[in-house]
Protein backbone atom coordinates (compact mmCIF):
# COMPACT_ATOMS: atom_id res chain seq x y z
CA UNK A 1 0.00 0.00 0.00
CA UNK A 2 1.83 3.86 -1.07
CA UNK A 3 2.84 4.94 2.31
CA UNK A 4 1.57 2.57 4.40
CA UNK A 5 -1.83 2.18 6.01
CA UNK A 6 -0.79 4.64 9.12
CA UNK A 7 -0.34 7.12 6.49
CA UNK A 8 -3.90 7.06 4.88
CA UNK A 9 -5.46 10.23 5.81
CA UNK A 10 -2.14 11.83 4.26
CA UNK A 11 -1.77 9.56 0.59
CA UNK A 12 -5.17 8.36 0.43
CA UNK A 13 -8.18 10.62 1.49
CA UNK A 14 -8.44 14.15 0.16
CA UNK A 15 -11.19 15.91 2.51
CA UNK A 16 -13.51 18.86 1.27
CA UNK A 17 -14.77 21.10 3.37
CA UNK A 18 -18.98 20.61 4.14
CA UNK A 19 -21.40 22.66 5.70
CA UNK A 20 -23.71 21.59 7.50
CA UNK A 21 -27.07 22.55 7.57
CA UNK A 22 -28.24 21.00 11.38
CA UNK A 23 -25.51 23.55 12.87
CA UNK A 24 -23.77 25.18 10.50
CA UNK A 25 -20.21 23.63 10.76
CA UNK A 26 -17.91 22.27 8.37
CA UNK A 27 -15.27 20.50 8.96
CA UNK A 28 -11.94 19.48 7.14
CA UNK A 29 -8.50 17.60 7.19
CA UNK A 30 -6.86 16.80 9.20
CA UNK A 31 -9.73 15.50 11.86
CA UNK A 32 -8.70 13.74 15.19
CA UNK A 33 -9.65 10.04 14.52
CA UNK A 34 -12.27 9.66 17.54
CA UNK A 35 -14.31 12.83 15.66
CA UNK A 36 -14.54 10.72 12.47
CA UNK A 37 -15.04 7.15 13.65
CA UNK A 38 -17.32 8.12 17.15
CA UNK A 39 -20.56 8.30 15.38
CA UNK A 40 -19.86 7.14 12.00
CA UNK A 41 -23.46 5.96 11.24
CA UNK A 42 -23.62 6.47 6.95
CA UNK A 43 -21.44 6.81 4.13
CA UNK A 44 -23.17 8.36 0.69
CA UNK A 45 -21.36 7.40 -2.90
CA UNK A 46 -21.58 10.19 -5.15
CA UNK A 47 -23.38 9.25 -8.56
CA UNK A 48 -23.88 12.13 -10.25
CA UNK A 49 -22.44 12.04 -13.78
CA UNK A 50 -19.12 13.05 -13.38
CA UNK A 51 -18.20 10.61 -10.07
CA UNK A 52 -20.43 8.12 -12.35
CA UNK A 53 -17.85 8.40 -15.22
CA UNK A 54 -15.13 7.89 -12.65
CA UNK A 55 -16.07 4.77 -11.03
CA UNK A 56 -18.42 5.86 -8.55
CA UNK A 57 -21.21 2.85 -8.73
CA UNK A 58 -18.38 0.33 -8.02
CA UNK A 59 -17.33 1.86 -5.50
CA UNK A 60 -21.10 2.04 -3.96
CA UNK A 61 -21.15 -1.40 -4.06
CA UNK A 62 -18.25 -2.16 -2.70
CA UNK A 63 -18.43 0.13 0.15
CA UNK A 64 -21.91 -1.66 0.20
CA UNK A 65 -20.62 -4.94 0.67
CA UNK A 66 -18.06 -4.44 3.23
CA UNK A 67 -19.73 -1.55 5.63
CA UNK A 68 -20.10 -3.40 9.05
CA UNK A 69 -24.03 -3.51 9.03
CA UNK A 70 -24.27 -0.61 11.60
CA UNK A 71 -22.92 1.25 8.91
CA UNK A 72 -25.50 2.76 5.91
CA UNK A 73 -24.30 3.48 2.50
CA UNK A 74 -26.34 4.65 -0.18
CA UNK A 75 -25.81 6.68 -3.17
CA UNK A 76 -26.30 10.97 -3.22
CA UNK A 77 -25.97 13.76 -5.51
CA UNK A 78 -23.01 15.71 -6.19
CA UNK A 79 -21.15 17.01 -3.24
CA UNK A 80 -19.12 19.76 -5.08
CA UNK A 81 -15.85 18.50 -5.84
CA UNK A 82 -16.25 16.95 -9.19
CA UNK A 83 -12.52 16.96 -10.45
CA UNK A 84 -11.84 15.34 -7.14
CA UNK A 85 -14.15 12.23 -7.59
CA UNK A 86 -15.21 9.77 -6.92
CA UNK A 87 -16.24 11.26 -3.77
CA UNK A 88 -18.45 10.24 -0.81
CA UNK A 89 -19.63 11.53 2.75
CA UNK A 90 -18.91 10.45 6.11
CA UNK A 91 -22.01 11.24 8.06
CA UNK A 92 -22.94 12.83 10.43
CA UNK A 93 -19.49 14.70 11.06
CA UNK A 94 -19.96 15.63 7.17
CA UNK A 95 -16.30 14.75 5.96
CA UNK A 96 -16.13 14.40 2.22
CA UNK A 97 -13.49 12.29 1.04
CA UNK A 98 -12.14 12.01 -2.60
CA UNK A 99 -10.70 10.46 -5.12
CA UNK A 100 -12.12 6.73 -3.91
CA UNK A 101 -11.60 5.45 -7.55
CA UNK A 102 -10.71 1.66 -6.98
CA UNK A 103 -11.91 -0.91 -4.24
CA UNK A 104 -8.91 -0.94 -2.55
CA UNK A 105 -8.82 2.32 -1.70
CA UNK A 106 -12.47 2.11 -0.48
CA UNK A 107 -11.62 -0.70 1.71
CA UNK A 108 -9.00 1.39 2.84
CA UNK A 109 -11.07 4.78 3.73
CA UNK A 110 -13.56 2.32 4.91
CA UNK A 111 -11.06 1.21 7.72
CA UNK A 112 -9.71 4.09 8.72
CA UNK A 113 -13.20 6.01 8.70
CA UNK A 114 -14.92 3.28 10.88
CA UNK A 115 -11.30 3.41 13.14
CA UNK A 116 -10.32 0.37 12.99
CA UNK A 117 -6.29 -0.67 13.60
CA UNK A 118 -3.70 -0.65 10.92
CA UNK A 119 -3.00 -4.11 11.61
CA UNK A 120 -5.90 -5.50 9.55
CA UNK A 121 -5.14 -5.98 6.17
CA UNK A 122 -7.56 -4.27 4.26
CA UNK A 123 -6.88 -6.45 1.29
CA UNK A 124 -8.43 -9.28 2.84
CA UNK A 125 -11.57 -7.63 2.97
CA UNK A 126 -12.01 -7.47 -1.08
CA UNK A 127 -10.31 -10.93 -0.77
CA UNK A 128 -13.35 -11.94 1.24
CA UNK A 129 -16.12 -10.36 -1.50
CA UNK A 130 -13.99 -11.70 -4.13
CA UNK A 131 -14.71 -15.41 -2.68
CA UNK A 132 -18.84 -13.97 -1.73
CA UNK A 133 -19.22 -13.57 -5.48
CA UNK A 134 -17.42 -16.91 -6.30
CA UNK A 135 -19.98 -18.37 -4.50
CA UNK A 136 -22.93 -16.96 -5.55
CA UNK A 137 -21.90 -17.70 -8.87
CA UNK A 138 -21.56 -21.40 -8.06
CA UNK A 139 -24.59 -21.35 -5.78
CA UNK A 140 -26.42 -19.80 -9.28
CA UNK A 141 -24.83 -22.93 -10.91
CA UNK A 142 -26.44 -25.27 -8.16
CA UNK A 143 -22.70 -26.30 -7.33
CA UNK A 144 -23.81 -25.72 -3.23
CA UNK A 145 -21.39 -27.60 -1.60
CA UNK A 146 -18.62 -24.91 -3.80
CA UNK A 147 -20.68 -22.28 -2.45
CA UNK A 148 -20.17 -23.03 0.75
CA UNK A 149 -16.46 -24.01 0.41
CA UNK A 150 -15.81 -20.68 -0.72
CA UNK A 151 -17.83 -18.64 1.74
CA UNK A 152 -16.16 -20.62 4.17
CA UNK A 153 -12.66 -19.48 3.30
CA UNK A 154 -14.34 -16.09 3.43
CA UNK A 155 -15.64 -15.97 6.97
CA UNK A 156 -12.08 -17.66 7.94
CA UNK A 157 -10.28 -14.34 6.44
CA UNK A 158 -12.09 -12.49 9.07
CA UNK A 159 -13.16 -9.14 7.29
CA UNK A 160 -14.09 -6.55 9.20
CA UNK A 161 -17.45 -5.93 7.65
CA UNK A 162 -19.80 -8.00 5.50
CA UNK A 163 -19.18 -11.01 7.57
CA UNK A 164 -22.61 -10.95 8.47
CA UNK A 165 -23.86 -11.53 4.44
CA UNK A 166 -20.95 -13.90 4.45
CA UNK A 167 -22.99 -16.23 7.07
CA UNK A 168 -26.56 -15.77 6.24
CA UNK A 169 -25.38 -16.95 2.58
CA UNK A 170 -23.56 -19.82 3.60
CA UNK A 171 -27.08 -20.56 5.70
CA UNK A 172 -28.63 -20.27 2.84
CA UNK A 173 -26.32 -23.14 1.03
CA UNK A 174 -26.16 -25.40 3.70
CA UNK A 175 -30.02 -24.93 3.51
CA UNK A 176 -30.68 -25.92 0.34
CA UNK A 177 -28.00 -29.08 1.07
CA UNK A 178 -30.44 -30.14 3.79
CA UNK A 179 -27.86 -29.46 6.46
CA UNK A 180 -30.33 -28.02 8.67
CA UNK A 181 -28.16 -28.04 12.09
CA UNK A 182 -25.49 -25.74 10.36
CA UNK A 183 -27.74 -23.53 8.37
CA UNK A 184 -28.78 -22.74 11.88
CA UNK A 185 -26.27 -22.08 12.84
CA UNK A 186 -24.55 -19.53 10.50
CA UNK A 187 -27.95 -18.01 10.63
CA UNK A 188 -27.47 -16.85 14.55
CA UNK A 189 -23.81 -16.06 14.02
CA UNK A 190 -25.44 -13.59 11.41
CA UNK A 191 -27.76 -11.96 13.61
CA UNK A 192 -26.01 -12.01 16.39
CA UNK A 193 -23.38 -9.65 14.55
CA UNK A 194 -26.36 -7.80 12.33
CA UNK A 195 -29.45 -8.11 14.97
CA UNK A 196 -31.39 -6.37 12.60
CA UNK A 197 -30.56 -8.26 9.71
CA UNK A 198 -33.86 -8.71 8.07
CA UNK A 199 -33.01 -11.46 4.96
CA UNK A 200 -31.19 -13.23 7.85
CA UNK A 201 -34.67 -13.37 9.80
CA UNK A 202 -35.88 -14.36 5.93
CA UNK A 203 -33.74 -17.44 6.38
CA UNK A 204 -34.11 -18.25 9.78
CA UNK A 205 -37.56 -18.28 9.07
CA UNK A 206 -36.66 -20.40 6.13
CA UNK A 207 -34.89 -23.24 8.29
CA UNK A 208 -37.30 -23.37 10.22
CA UNK A 209 -40.04 -23.87 7.71
CA UNK A 210 -38.00 -26.71 6.22
CA UNK A 211 -37.29 -28.47 9.51
CA UNK A 212 -41.34 -28.30 10.04
CA UNK A 213 -40.72 -26.21 12.75
CA UNK A 214 -43.79 -23.39 11.82
CA UNK A 215 -44.19 -21.28 15.18
CA UNK A 216 -40.53 -20.78 14.99
CA UNK A 217 -40.53 -19.99 11.10
CA UNK A 218 -43.91 -17.56 11.90
CA UNK A 219 -42.04 -16.00 14.29
CA UNK A 220 -38.63 -15.37 12.68
CA UNK A 221 -40.81 -14.10 10.06
CA UNK A 222 -42.83 -11.97 11.97
CA UNK A 223 -39.81 -10.49 13.10
CA UNK A 224 -38.39 -9.22 10.09
CA UNK A 225 -42.05 -7.80 9.33
CA UNK A 226 -41.18 -5.84 12.39
CA UNK A 227 -38.09 -4.58 11.25
CA UNK A 228 -39.28 -3.34 7.97
CA UNK A 229 -42.97 -3.59 7.28
CA UNK A 230 -42.36 -3.00 3.66
CA UNK A 231 -41.46 -6.32 3.28
CA UNK A 232 -44.83 -7.83 3.09
CA UNK A 233 -45.41 -6.49 -0.32
CA UNK A 234 -42.54 -8.60 -1.54
CA UNK A 235 -43.84 -11.36 -3.51
CA UNK A 236 -41.57 -13.57 -2.58
CA UNK A 237 -42.54 -13.09 1.38
CA UNK A 238 -46.05 -13.48 0.40
CA UNK A 239 -45.08 -16.93 -1.37
CA UNK A 240 -43.31 -17.76 2.24
CA UNK A 241 -45.90 -16.89 4.16
CA UNK A 242 -48.71 -18.73 1.85
CA UNK A 243 -46.31 -21.76 2.13
CA UNK A 244 -46.25 -21.36 5.72
CA UNK A 245 -49.99 -21.35 6.22
CA UNK A 246 -50.58 -24.35 4.27
CA UNK A 247 -48.80 -26.47 5.95
CA UNK A 248 -49.82 -25.11 9.36
CA UNK A 249 -53.28 -26.24 8.14
CA UNK A 250 -51.92 -29.87 7.13
CA UNK A 251 -50.25 -30.17 10.46
CA UNK A 252 -53.62 -29.50 12.36
CA UNK A 253 -55.83 -31.46 10.28
CA UNK A 254 -56.97 -34.16 12.43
Amino acid sequence: MEGGFGLAFNSVLQVARLRLPSNDKSFCFPLPRARINAELKELRVCTNRTCRRQGSMQILETLSSLAPPEVAVKSCGCLGRCGAGPNLVALPDGVVVGHCGTPARASEILMVLCGIKSDHDAAKNLEALALRKRAEAEFEKANFSEADRFLSQAIELKPFGGIHVLYKDRCLARLTMGNFSAALEDVREALELAPNYTEAYICQGDVFLAMDQYDAAEKSYSTCLQIDPSIRRSKSFKTRIGRLQENQTAANKP
